[in-house]
């Protein structure tokens, strides 16, 4: 399989980009989906190099669910906000790392709201445990600035959600409200984000049977 992938003309593998230019068939989305794309690879850059970079620890500080924040819980916020901003396509920004929500200036608005935690499981970096962002986007619904009821809304209104996780691979799923789970992998080589599966489904038998909870919290249930 290696060297099948190694062999391969670059002009045929499908990037995100030109999947969801394909697929989605809306510029804005497409950019906006382009730009969460890049936020994941910075912040994947940034996981791999933490320990070099001394992105290790805490930041000192806690967030809007009280967690104590890290340093790269800090950074991988502050590399999502300013991609989603500067795309152009939003105009309502939810972090868990933000106490208020953002409203997008009206010279950058789009018609797009993100919700993100753009780093989860943050307090498994120093251990280099898998990490991961999670996102869901909604479609702006009212007239004028942004505004939070533009994303306060139900889950079956959210346009494309989906998550990236930051391991040995580093990988990007996401699923549209009108078709299937799509799954990406990040070629390092070419810094790209290519297409590997596509309507990802759960085993039709339900696939290994695993016991998994959070015992630690076993003194509070």
């Amino acid at each position: 399989m290696t060297s099948q992938v190694e062999n391969m003309d670059e002009s045929e593998f499908l990037t995100l980009g030109r999947w969801l230019m394909t697929h989605t068939k809306d510029m804005e989305l497409t950019i906006l989906m382009a730009q969460l794309g890049l936020a994941c690879k910075a912040t994947s850059r940034a996981c791999a190099k933490a320990g070099i970079a001394g992105l290790f620890g805490m930041a000192g500080e806690q967030n809007s669910s009280g967690d104590d924040q890290k340093k790269l819980d800090v950074l991988s916020n502050d590399i999502f906000v300013s991609a989603l901003i500067n795309s152009g396509a939003c105009a309502v920004l939810v972090s868990e790392e933000n106490e208020d929500p953002i409203i997008v200036p009206e010279s950058k608005k789009g018609r797009f709201c993100v919700a993100f935690d753009p780093l989860d499981g943050s307090s498994n970096i120093d251990c280099n445990v898998s990490t991961g962002t999670i996102f869901a986007v909604y479609e702006k619904t009212t007239e004028g600035p942004g505004v939070v009821e533009d994303i306060l809304r139900k889950g079956s209104d959210i346009v494309v959600a989906g998550y990236c996780m930051y391991g040995a691979a580093t990988e990007l799923v996401m699923c549209f409200s009108e078709s299937g789970v799509t799954r990406f992998a990040l070629d390092p080589s070419l810094g790209e984000f290519i297409h590997t599966h596509s309507n990802v489904v759960f085993p039709a038998d339900g696939g290994k049977k695993i016991y998994s909870c959070n015992e630690g919290n076993y003194n509070n249930w």
